[in-house]
């Protein structure tokens, strides 16, 4: 949320345009956070949610690991003084070439979850370790998962089995409950999978070591969200009900969770207008939308807070819309977003709890706007 460090920022830089500030003492903060609620798990920045090398760097210095989704992101926790011990390559869809390129790097640790991928690793990263990801539901998430990555946990025990066969480390198992997840339960369920995983692989002599669990730790938007603490209790005690007093290795991947409080976007109202005259719904055009970087208010998923200058005034439902020739660049329109009646042409609004999937949304120069700039302070 906008921290008195990013209002003095906005007040003295003036920045131009639309923009992200982020501010890294929140980061360090929600860092410590994740560390105290699981203190026996590896925490691995999942980098795709806000690479800017400044947090990066702060997060390597810290001691924390880091989630990779390609090559690049490898080669920007490594610039940012990580070693390739502290890097997963958790995509579970890369070019053989990329696979092989990363461990020329010094990756070891590689998520698959099908034996086509596992085939891939064993030619370009012998021996290496990997984690098969497994299918969850996603219930309780605002933006879930699709059916994309994972697969059923007895295809799971497959894709494990012959990657042993192929010389390769079967490690573990991998999960994401769905990114926004705001049901403690949701990791009860995944971890009960996990642990079926095992047990079918134990039965065969095959000994997994570790449980990825994903992502998935929230960011308060409009609602209340649970603390870190909560969900370290809730994972801690679904991780004893499966596996007693035998806890494998665990790693979290926090990405929103880490960064999406710590930033806040500040943008322009460039019209606001009817489209006829009785109709009691204004349309709000702001100088950012879907292609600006809010592309996570698709379906209306993500609800972001507003702060407006106009707070405290008689508010009325609006749509919100982005400024681009494209009638898709709406963000809010089935439900419609509640500002003041007296906001105006000109108004600079804060739109809050944006410092996860916003700047790497961002289209290059669709319609001749600039990516969305990124100041972190």
């Amino acid at each position: 949320m906008a921290t008195q460090r990013i209002i003095d920022f906005l007040a003295t830089r003036r920045p131009e345009g639309p923009c992200l500030v982020l501010d890294l003492d929140v980061v360090r903060e929600n860092f410590h956070a994740f560390e105290k609620a699981l203190p026996d798990s590896k925490i691995y920045y999942a980098v795709k949610a806000n690479p800017a090398p400044e947090i990066l760097r702060l997060l390597a210095s810290m001691g924390s690991s880091f989630d990779t989704a390609s090559v690049a992101e490898v080669e920007m926790a490594m610039d940012a003084g990580a070693p390739a011990e502290r890097i997963s390559f958790g995509n579970t869809i890369k070019k053989e070439r990329d696979v092989a390129r990363a461990y020329e790097l010094g990756i070891r640790l590689f998520a698959v979850d099908c034996v086509e991928e596992v085939e891939k690793i064993a030619r370009a990263a012998p021996g290496a370790r990997v984690f098969c990801r497994v299918l969850t539901d996603g219930e309780g998430a605002e933006w879930p998962l699709s059916r994309k990555f994972g697969c059923v946990p007895a295809m799971a025990v497959d894709v494990l089995r012959h990657a042993k066969a192929l010389g390769l480390d079967a490690y573990g198992v991998s999960f994401h409950v769905g990114s926004q997840q705001t049901d403690l339960a949701a990791w009860d369920r995944a971890l009960a999978d996990a642990k079926a995983v095992f047990e079918a692989l134990a039965r065969e002599g095959i000994t997994l070591k570790m449980v990825n669990m994903g992502g998935g730790f929230p960011t308060r938007y409009l609602k209340d969200v649970p603390t870190a603490r909560a969900y370290g209790e809730a994972i801690f005690s679904a991780l004893r009900k499966h596996f007693g007093n035998r806890i494998p290795e665990t790693i979290i991947e926090p990405g929103r969770g880490m960064v999406g409080n710590a930033g806040v976007i500040k943008s322009e109202v460039v019209l606001i207008s009817k489209k006829a005259d009785n109709d009691n719904v204004r349309w709000v055009f702001l100088d950012i939308g879907k292609f600006g970087g809010l592309a996570e208010t698709m379906d209306e998923a993500i609800r972001y807070p507003i702060v407006t200058p106009r707070d405290g005034d008689a508010v009325a439902p609006c749509v919100l819309a982005g400024p681009t020739c494209d009638s898709a660049d709406v963000m809010y329109e089935k439900a419609p977003y509640p500002l003041p009646l007296s906001l105006t042409i000109g108004d600079e609004v804060l739109i809050e709890g944006t410092g996860a999937y916003t700047t790497t949304y961002s289209a290059v120069a669709f319609n001749g706007f600039e990516p969305l700039r990124s100041y972190v302070i």
